[in-house]
């Protein structure tokens, strides 16, 4: 019976934990599971599901269950595959008691990243910056509210994955310019070419991050075709992958910053 429950989906599994248990929400965890958020980098397993129950609520005690009594508003609640779930921009503050601060960058970025409609099936942001931000100023004292306010600072609105904000991340403490996120190349005739997953307009350098499914026969040809785009464009392509991402993706820096150098970039600019 439990690998049975074990494989339905994470919904129909805390749903009967909620329909039971009037102002409940999934929250925390279970929330940002079921909103697709990124989470910790271990992906440590859902053993139990997280609840948020509003103060003042009739108090609630059931094994696997994780409660939250804590001031929850009605505009805080949505439902996801028809049970109330707190928002994602409630769930990314909510997360800040748990996640390392770059992890909750991470999960800000993934609320605020404009979708590709042809992929994912909708084009609009989980939240906005703005309401990240209501939900920090409409909660003070909350736990790990300081690593929200300092988070937020640090969110921006075109990563399109995690590794992208990491290296973002990255690049920046170690001093190089912020880069731009998924703009597009237009040329002077107004001619649109890709969009690197980061890049220096300026120099003329984008930097892409290569997940695992690069090796794919079907992505080594698209690589090749944008690789020669890049070059015929005038541009500088830069390739990181996992590798360069070790030991606080120094690497990666290493190699971002001597290509910039090259272009003719000096810290002080």
């Amino acid at each position: 019976m439990e690998g049975t429950t074990a494989d339905l989906p994470l919904s129909a599994r805390v749903r009967p934990f909620i329909e039971v248990n009037e102002r409940c929400a999934a929250s925390h965890l279970t929330a940002a599971e079921l909103h697709r958020l990124p989470q910790r980098r271990d992906n440590e397993s859902l053993e139990a599901y997280h609840l948020i129950r509003p103060e003042g609520a009739a108090h609630l005690d059931r094994p696997h269950v994780i409660v939250h009594r804590m001031k929850l508003y009605s505009d805080e609640v949505t439902t996801v595959d028809g049970i109330p779930v707190t928002t994602p921009e409630r769930t990314w503050l909510d997360m800040a008691e748990i996640l390392t601060l770059d992890e909750l960058v991470v999960m800000g970025d993934s609320c605020v990243r404009v979708p590709r409609e042809n992929f994912e099936g909708r084009d609009l942001p989980l939240c906005s910056i703005t309401d990240l931000q209501r939900m920090i100023d409409r909660h003070k004292g909350k736990r790990g509210l300081r690593k929200a306010k300092e988070a937020i600072r640090l969110v921006r609105v075109g990563s399109d994955s995690p590794q992208e904000t990491l290296l973002r991340l990255a690049m920046v403490r170690a001093g190089l310019p912020e880069p731009e996120l998924n703009v597009p190349v237009i040329l002077e005739d107004g001619t649109r070419h890709h969009e690197p997953d980061l890049s220096y307009r300026k120099y003329r350098i984008g930097i892409e991050y290569e997940g695992e499914h690069h090796g794919k026969e079907r992505q080594i040809v698209r690589d090749i075709d944008r690789s020669e785009r890049y070059a015929a464009l005038g541009w500088t392509e830069i390739r990181i992958s996992k590798r360069h991402m070790l030991n606080d993706a120094k690497p990666a820096v290493a190699k971002i910053r001597a290509a910039l150098i090259q272009a003719g970039w000096r810290r002080t600019d």
